[in-house]
């Protein structure tokens, strides 16, 4: 169990920008190509806050969102809010190493977040994406779970994805008694179906993870750069720090979660929140 949950929302947002839509009005297209995706507004309220009010329900009590060096549009946005109260938000700084133009990844995201917030290495932390809406249910799942590190696995069959867009996912492999044997970032297309297990399912990570921050942070420290990505990527570390013989449970699950990827998606999540 923790109430400590680390928000990742320092990417570049390169899909997002690159993205075309047909039905949105300029002032969204212009957020979609100058925001950070958590940033967004849908429905009134950046697309963060709606992550927020899970977060809040689910019983967490601190939060860490990792943003850019520039963070004036997270902290105006967040700070000091009176529907978050009972949320201490803080934000960390992931910084881009000179001589890249775009974050080092996920891996280094985090990194960076426990070497600005030291106790951190000493605690149990969950960690999610900014740009996924996951359900309370999802939330509480993780927050509560008794296991020292854990990871939501998602049956592929409930996503209302393309398999396309599904095999831009991690991928997973559990053993019979849902310890992760192994996460593949960005399959192949015609390789997911490698991956069934023994009851059918196609398990993925939609990245939202429970860790120990004595056993992860070595793996976030040591972690390589993905060869054709570039990027340090948490599926990495993980994978790592399973061949160092730490345990990840698999947590089952079987239910949507609204994705802010692309321009596309706007108006999916407007829909979506005015229907829920």
């Amino acid at each position: 169990m923790t109430d400590n949950i680390i928000i990742l929302a320092g990417g570049a947002s390169s899909r997002m920008k690159k993205s075309t839509a047909q039905n949105l009005t300029p002032d969204k297209v212009t957020q979609a190509n100058q925001l950070s995706k958590g940033l967004i507004e849908l429905k009134g309220k950046p697309f963060l806050s709606y992550l927020l009010k899970h977060i809040l329900e689910a019983g967490f009590k601190n939060v860490f969102i990792i943003t850019g060096a520039k963070s004036d549009n997270f902290r105006k946005a967040f700070e000091n809010k009176a529907e978050f109260e009972g949320l201490k938000i803080q934000f960390a700084t992931q910084f881009i190493p000179e001589g890249r133009e775009k974050p080092m990844g996920t891996a280094d995201a985090l990194y960076q977040c426990l070497n600005e917030f030291p106790h951190l290495k000493e605690s149990k932390f969950c960690v999610c994406n900014s740009d996924n809406l996951y359900s309370l249910k999802a939330l509480k799942l993780l927050k509560n779970s008794t296991a020292q590190q854990a990871i939501l696995a998602y049956d592929i069959n409930h996503l209302n994805f393309s398999r396309a867009r599904i095999s831009r996912f991690a991928v997973m492999r559990f053993n019979a008694d849902n310890k992760l044997l192994s996460i593949v970032e960005k399959p192949e297309e015609n390789e997911i179906q490698q991956y069934t297990d023994s009851s059918g399912k196609i398990r993925v990570s939609m990245n939202i993870f429970l860790f120990d921050g004595e056993l992860i942070f070595k793996h976030l420290e040591n972690c390589p750069l993905h060869p054709s990505r570039n990027e340090k990527e948490l599926p990495t570390a993980l994978l790592n720090m399973i061949h160092d013989n730490a345990v990840v449970n698999g947590i089952p699950i079987a239910e949507h979660v609204p994705d802010l990827t692309s321009k596309e998606d706007i108006a999916v999540l407007e829909k979506y929140l005015g229907e829920n």
